[in-house]
């Protein structure tokens, strides 16, 4: 399994265009096969700074993400409303193991 953590920081100006673009890229992302979970989350204390966490059963299934549909219209999307790239780190999953104890 593979988690990636990627933190994102959006223009004040964008942020509700964000949302609603990674709302959609979420509710399609947890549709994936081999897609345990898929965390959207907005930061309490800057309302700019958002993370996404996103969990597949492997790296494959994880980069075949990348090359979905909605994936690449979200990427595209988001890019220029971005106030700088955004920043994604690939964890190795040590517990809970068994894709049964993921609950979505």
């Amino acid at each position: 399994m593979i988690v990636t953590v990627v933190n994102v920081v959006v223009k004040p100006e964008n942020i509700e265009q964000f949302i609603e673009a990674t709302i959609e890229n979420h509710q399609n992302s947890t549709k994936e096969k081999g897609n345990l979970r898929f965390d959207f989350l907005q930061h309490r204390d800057n309302p700019s700074a958002f993370t996404l966490y996103e969990a597949y059963e492997s790296d494959e299934v994880a980069a075949a993400h990348k090359k979905t549909a909605h994936y690449l219209k979200w990427r595209d999307a988001v890019e220029s409303w971005m106030a700088k790239p955004r920043e994604g780190i690939a964890h190795n999953v040590l517990a809970p193991l068994g894709k049964s104890a993921w609950n979505r």
